[in-house]
C-alpha cells in the first residue's frame, strides 16, 4: 500500500484542481434550464473515469443519464466458486442543488474558490468531492500498478437531488451486472475533522400536502367574515395538533413500532459531543427545541419529527386584502426511523386530519415523495473493517452514528441488489449542503482518498 498512499499524496495538487473542474459544471438538476450543463456534467466524468482506466460509459434513462465505470475486463463471472473475486459498488452523484438564493453567497457558486482548507462551491461536499475521492483512490492502485483485491464498479447518478425517480428501474434492468457484495456510499457526515464516522441508520421521509378549500372564492371578510370558516385559520389549527409541546407527534399509533434507543446506542451518542451554545450560535436561534428525554443529537438523528416546510393561502402582497381566503395549504415532511412503514404512516396521518377537520371546510391529503429508513449492524464484518479503515485514514478512533437525513436509493440497493450499505461521509457539519456557501473541506477530501485506499484490502480480509 505504500506506493498506493505515496501517489495519492504526491497528485494531490492535480485532485483538487479536478475537484474544482468538475464543481464548474452547475448540475442542477432540479432546473430545466441546466439540462444541457448534466450532460456535459455527466461527460466529463465519463472521461475521466476513462482517464484513470476504468471501463466506463453513460446510460441513458428517462431523465439524466448515470455514468457507470468499472474495474471489471469482462461481466460478473458465473461461477459460485469461493475463488470469485469480492465486487463493491460504489455509489454517487453528480448532480447538486439550486445555488439560489444568490446574494448569501461569499463566492460565485460555480466558480470553486479555496480559503484556507476549504473548498467553496455548490456540489463541492455534495457530492462530487466525497465520490471523486474513491475514483482517485483507484486511480492511484491501476497507475501503480498494485492490484486491487476486488471488482469495483461506479454507479454515479444525475438525479439524486430530485428523488433518484430513474435509478430503481436502472438497477433492476442492470441486476445481473452490479450484483454486488456491498454497497459503499460516501455522502453522510462526520461530527468533525477527528472523529471520523461510520453511519448505520438513516431516517425516511414521508412527504404530504394538505388542502383545505372554503368557499368558491375569496370573500370580503367584513361583508362575509363571521358566518363561514375561514380555511386559513383552519389549517393553522389542524397543524398546531400533530404535535404536543413536549415536540411529540400526536398522530395515533405513529410510534408503535419505534423502538427505544439501546444503552449501545446512547452511549455512542454521548460521544458526538455537542457544544449547544455553538449550536444554537451555528443556527441562529436563541433556544432549542425538541421531543423531551432525548439530547440534540439524539432528536435529530434517531427520533421521528414532522416539519411544516411551506404554507400557502390569501393575500401575501404588499399592504394589506381584507379577505376570507378560498384556500389554503401547507407542504408537510415527516422524519421517519427504523421500523416505520412510510406507506403505513400515511394512511395514519390521512385518517387523523379527517377526524380533527370540521366539516366547514373540505379537506384534500396529497402524498408526495417517501423513502424508507435504512438500519445495518455496525457489529457486521464490513462494518467492522470500515471502521478499522477509518482509524488508519484519519488517524483517530471513529465513532457509530445515526444520520437525520435520507438517502431513499439504500433501500432500494438492499431490496434490488440484496446488498447492505456502508455510510463513509466525509462531509463536516459547517459545510452548508443544500445552502449557501457550501464548501468541502480539503483534509477530509485527502484522508477520504486515503480512506478509499486503505478501503478495499480491509473489506475483502
Amino acid at each position: 500500500m505504500d506506493k498506493v498512499l505515496a501517489y495519492l499524496e504526491s497528485q494531490n495538487d492535480r485532485f483538487v484542481a479536478s475537484l474544482c473542474d468538475y464543481i464548474r459544471f452547475p448540475s442542477v438538476s432540479a432546473q430545466p434550464v441546466h439540462s444541457a450543463d448534466m450532460r456535459a456534467c455527466a461527460e466529463w466524468l465519463v472521461n475521466y473515469c476513462k482517464r484513470i482506466g476504468l471501463k466506463t460509459r453513460l446510460c441513458p434513462t428517462k431523465g439524466n443519464p448515470v455514468v457507470v465505470a468499472t474495474t471489471r475486463k469482462s461481466g460478473p463471472k458465473k461461477t459460485t466458486s469461493k475463488k470469485r473475486k469480492p465486487h463493491f459498488l460504489v455509489y454517487g452523484h453528480y448532480d447538486v442543488q439550486p445555488a439560489e438564493p444568490f446574494d448569501l453567497w461569499t463566492t460565485k457558486p460555480f466558480e470553486p474558490v479555496i480559503r484556507g482548507s476549504s473548498l467553496f462551491g455548490r456540489g463541492a461536499s455534495d457530492n462530487k468531492g466525497q465520490h471523486l475521492a474513491h475514483l482517485n483512490a483507484v486511480e492511484a492502485y491501476l497507475a501503480t500498478g498494485t492490484e486491487l483485491p476486488c471488482d469495483l464498479t461506479f454507479v454515479v447518478e444525475g438525479e439524486e437531488e430530485v428523488g433518484s425517480n430513474n435509478l430503481e428501474n436502472f438497477l433492476k434492468a442492470n441486476r445481473k451486472e452490479l450484483q454486488c457484495d456491498a454497497v459503499i456510499i460516501s455522502d453522510t457526515g462526520m461530527p468533525a475533522i477527528d472523529k471520523p464516522a461510520l453511519t448505520y441508520a438513516l431516517r425516511g421521509i414521508v412527504a404530504v400536502e394538505v388542502r383545505l378549500s372554503g368557499p368558491s372564492r375569496d370573500l370580503h371578510s367584513g361583508i362575509y367574515g363571521g358566518t363561514v370558516d375561514n380555511p386559513a385559520m383552519v389549517l393553522c389549527q389542524l397543524l398546531a395538533k400533530l404535535r404536543d409541546k413536549n415536540g411529540k407527534i400526536t398522530v395515533p399509533g405513529f410510534y408503535d413500532e419505534v423502538e427505544e434507543l439501546s444503552d449501545f446506542e446512547r452511549n455512542q451518542f454521548k460521544k458526538l459531543k455537542l457544544n449547544e451554545a455553538d449550536y444554537r450560535k451555528h443556527l441562529g436561534v436563541e433556544k432549542l427545541f425538541g421531543e423531551k428525554g432525548y439530547t440534540p443529537v439524539e432528536q435529530r438523528s434517531a427520533r421521528p419529527t414532522v416539519e411544516i416546510n411551506g404554507l400557502t393561502s390569501g393575500y401575501q402582497g404588499i399592504g394589506s386584502k381584507t379577505i376570507v381566503p378560498a384556500l389554503a395549504s401547507a407542504k408537510l415532511t415527516f422524519r421517519l426511523v427504523p421500523n416505520q412503514e412510510p406507506k403505513k404512516i400515511i394512511q395514519q396521518i390521512d385518517s387523523y386530519l379527517r377526524k380533527l377537520c370540521p366539516p366547514t371546510v373540505k379537506l384534500t391529503v396529497e402524498d408526495g415523495h417517501y423513502g424508507e429508513p435504512y438500519l445495518v449492524s455496525p457489529e457486521g464484518k464490513y462494518a467492522q473493517a470500515a471502521l478499522r479503515t477509518l482509524r488508519k485514514a484519519f488517524g483517530h478512533e471513529p465513532v457509530v452514528m445515526r444520520e437525520g437525513g435520507s438517502i431513499p436509493i439504500v433501500t432500494q440497493f438492499k431490496k434490488i441488489l440484496g446488498a447492505d450499505t456502508l455510510l463513509l461521509g466525509l462531509a463536516l457539519p459547517d459545510d452548508n449542503a443544500h445552502s449557501p456557501n457550501e464548501k468541502f473541506d480539503l483534509r477530509c477530501f485527502a484522508n477520504g482518498m486515503k480512506m478509499g485506499a486503505l478501503l478495499w484490502p480491509e473489506l475483502v480480509g
